[in-house]
């Protein structure tokens, strides 16, 4: 995940206006994909406010204007994009809907819309399936991106161009930004107002929301060995949890997984990336790294300890695996989420 330069104070103190949002809202959208960012940057503007900064200056518009239902019922009141014509976006934001599939279909206008105006905004970021908005108005060609983890394959399937991303809780890429499933569009929107107004105030807003400043890059959306439990994999069940019964076993590689499976190691690799989408190999680090997540969260074992009981040998080969997947130390993880 890479970050943004966040302002200097300096830079801040000369700022003389705020900051313009814009909230993209259509029909049967996701109430909290909309509102959770946006409580996040209301909050950072009392912030600022009290520093006597200009903060942000809202607007949620649809292609027609007026009430717009969301999934759950409450309708949102909506200025017309047409109204909004002249305005220079800072941040244009889109949220997802439940069925994004239908979403897509019904709302050409806005995507066309979006496909014309997105390059114009200086940064453009979405929630959860708004993901697949950015997607079908061609903004991710190329790209690194994530969404809620039950649309991946999808999303993977309809955009083979986009880099789907499984396990990141958002992405920032140059001025695009994509989050994973609904409340992580506020670990987004804490990150986007710290890359705009500095630390303080991306703390001072997580205190007053009361949750974490940053969740870092991925605390893995979803359980490897439920997920592949509760997805059709081609016949792993019980290989995976065969897996999750060895994983301190230091000749467990990819060809003692052959073996488990009753394959050539040859075959076993293909059908497995065939199937699952990832390499053995990588499979096994990421039932490894939930290993020890757990027992960081749970255990009061020392790091060296958990290192061994699940495979990676020693401190610094579980260290690496953090930092290349989750952004943080071991040690940083367990002070952040230890119970």
């Amino acid at each position: 995940m890479n970050s943004m330069l966040p302002d200097t104070p300096s830079l801040n103190a000369l700022r003389t206006q705020p900051r313009t949002l814009l909230f993209l809202a259509y029909p049967r959208m996701g109430l909290l994909d909309l509102t959770g960012a946006q409580t996040v940057f209301w909050s950072a503007s009392k912030a600022l406010a009290l520093r006597g900064l200009p903060g942000y200056s809202m607007h949620t518009a649809s292609v027609q204007g007026g009430l717009i239902a969301t999934a759950e019922g409450l309708s949102v009141q909506t200025t017309s994009l047409s109204q909004l014509n002249d305005v220079s976006i800072d941040t244009l934001l889109v949220p997802g809907a439940p069925d994004i599939r239908q979403a897509l279909i019904d709302n050409r206008a806005l995507v066309g819309w979006l496909r014309q105006a997105a390059p114009k905004a200086k940064r453009v970021a979405s929630v959860c399936s708004g993901t697949f908005l950015l997607a079908e108005a061609g903004l991710l060609n190329g790209l690194r991106a994530t969404t809620h983890w039950a649309m991946c394959d999808t999303l993977k399937s309809g955009f083979p161009t986009v880099n789907v991303d499984l396990d990141a809780i958002f992405i920032q890429q140059g001025t695009l930004w994509t989050s994973a499933g609904v409340t992580t569009g506020i670990d987004m929107a804490l990150a986007l107002v710290e890359a705009d107004c500095g630390r303080d105030i991306a703390l001072e807003v997580a205190r007053e929301l009361v949750v974490f400043l940053k969740r870092p890059g991925g605390q893995a959306q979803f359980s490897q060995l439920l997920q592949s439990q509760t997805d059709d994999r081609g016949g792993f069940d019980d290989l995976h949890l065969w897996l999750s019964d060895n994983l301190g076993d230091s000749r467990l590689t990819v060809e003692a997984m052959a073996r488990q499976a009753q394959m050539s190691t040859r075959n076993f690799a293909r059908v497995y990336k065939h199937k699952v989408g990832r390499t053995p190999a990588k499979a096994l680090e990421l039932f490894r790294l939930e290993a020890a997540r757990r027992l960081l969260e749970d255990s009061q074992r020392n790091i060296d300890q958990i290192a061994q009981l699940c495979g990676f040998g020693d401190e610094d080969r579980m260290r690496y695996a953090f930092q290349r997947h989750l952004s943080i130390t071991p040690r940083e993880y367990r002070s952040r989420f230890s119970r």
